[in-house]
């Protein structure tokens, strides 16, 4: 079994999951468990029998910590998943001798766990964002919000998203309609600097752009 084809965690055990996060982490590393650190050995060598080991003995622990943190089965499912990847892809990183498996697949959750957070409160922004304009842009004969309403929303938001330079210098460009060499001139930049700087900023706007769709 290959990290890409991890799937949730056995129903049988729920009952782990369900226990506090303290609980939960004392049994995975339990004294008793003798084998672990040569399941973590496999699992850093590459072997697939090490990566399956690896996943059957935590994925509840990691799955019962994401759920209770966000809140969502089905978020926390994708969370675990991407702490197995994670590892996976990073484990020559891991040395069993210096600790547990389990406390640095929590490690990793607590980041996935951030991420899923910090996606959230982005959806959040760009939801309030469209809401925003949705009050006060022109509508469609059948009652559906201009489609080029939506466009700009998404635009502004994925604008927002830039490297402060970067945007300042495409805010220059397409919003004041400045030349290069004047927006050089008004940020004291050097133009190849600018030229840069725009050139960036625009093959990661539209990769973004064609991404979400627009």
């Amino acid at each position: 079994m290959t990290a890409t084809q991890m799937v949730r965690p056995e129903p049988g055990a729920a009952a782990e999951a369900d226990l506090a996060p303290a609980t939960v982490l004392a049994s995975a590393t339990s004294p008793g468990r003798r084998d672990d650190q040569l399941i973590a050995e496999a699992f850093v060598r590459g072997d697939e029998d090490g990566c399956r080991l690896v996943y059957e003995r935590w994925a509840a622990l990691v799955h019962g910590i994401a759920r209770r943190a966000l809140g969502d089965s089905c978020e926390a499912e994708d969370v675990t998943q991407q702490v197995f990847i994670a590892a996976w892809r990073f484990r020559r990183g891991f040395r069993p001798e210096r600790g547990n498996a389990a406390s640095w697949l929590v490690g990793i959750a607590r980041h996935k766990i951030a991420d899923a957070h910090a996606a959230r409160a982005r959806q959040a922004r760009l939801a309030a964002a469209v809401q925003s304009d949705r009050n006060t842009a022109p509508r469609l004969p059948d009652g559906r919000l201009a489609q080029q309403t939506v466009d700009r929303v998404v635009v502004r938001y994925e604008l927002s998203r830039l490297p402060r330079v970067q945007r300042e210098v495409l805010r220059l460009a397409f919003y004041e309609d400045l030349s290069q060499s004047q927006i050089a001139a008004r940020t004291g930049l050097p133009l190849g600097t600018v030229k840069s700087h725009a050139r960036r900023a625009m093959r990661t706007l539209r990769l973004r752009l064609e991404q979400s769709g627009c």
